[in-house]
């Protein structure tokens, strides 16, 4: 069994060492960073510290930082790939977790959730009754019961390795791959994880990129139903 952890990295400077520092504390698989076009000093921490990662030259967003790490995930032979944040708000403790879920119970997909048990996470009013309007919306459209569809907190087996390899959403992608993977009937739990605060620098949504998210999502996601 062959286990990657992927970090896509944008501009977490204030982040990324901490994040990569603590994972190698606590976990027994590999990783790889993946720095999406930084313009900031992220580059040049993950070679200070001999981090493994990959360097895009431009920014491709979330989409092609996290297609990147699954095409290194294929290439290499991997049998699952856990997307983890670099901006620290994932606890790498639950990374068993993922993986002892995703083994025992032969899903392709398995989401660290926040909300199918209770947890510590407190998140704002406006955040909150986004996610519920994803939960909803996936319910309608794909007829999946998800609980935390924007957690990119999350492990996929190779099958589904090799789908996001080929073809990944470019922009925001946690809750469109899952009506994908829904259409396609691959199958999909939550298991409960803790959550943190991002613990530095600034996140790059902004209540318009919010706005943009909500109706892409939407959008896609009712075209995947109908057709």
């Amino acid at each position: 069994m062959k286990v990657l952890v992927i970090i896509p990295a944008y501009n977490e400077e204030a982040t990324i060492r901490n994040t990569v520092l603590n994972l190698q504390r606590t976990c027994p698989y590999d990783y790889i960073v993946v720095n999406d076009g930084s313009a900031d000093r992220t580059g040049d921490i993950l070679d200070e510290h001999g981090f493994h990662h990959l360097d895009l030259p431009v920014n491709l967003g979330i989409g092609g930082a996290m297609q990147t790490g699954y095409r290194y995930a294929l290439e290499h032979g991997y049998d699952y790939a856990i997307q983890l944040d670099a901006d620290g708000q994932h606890d790498p403790n639950d990374l068993e977790t993922l993986v002892t879920e995703i083994m025992q119970s032969g899903y392709d997909m398995v989401i660290g959730s926040r909300f199918v048990e209770k947890t510590n996470y407190e998140g704002s009013l406006f955040r909150r009754l986004g996610i519920l309007y994803f939960c909803y919306l996936l319910y309608l459209a794909c007829g999946v019961k998800i609980t935390d569809p924007t957690s990119g907190y999350r492990i996929v087996n190779r099958r589904v390795i090799r789908e996001f390899a080929r073809d990944y959403p470019i922009d925001y992608p946690e809750v469109e791959v899952i009506a994908r993977l829904a259409k396609k009937g691959y199958k999909i739990k939550e298991v409960k994880v803790e959550m943190n605060a991002r613990q530095g620098g600034r996140s790059s949504i902004t209540p318009l990129k919010s706005l943009y998210y909500m109706t892409k999502v939407t959008f896609t996601s009712l075209i995947r139903a109908m057709f």
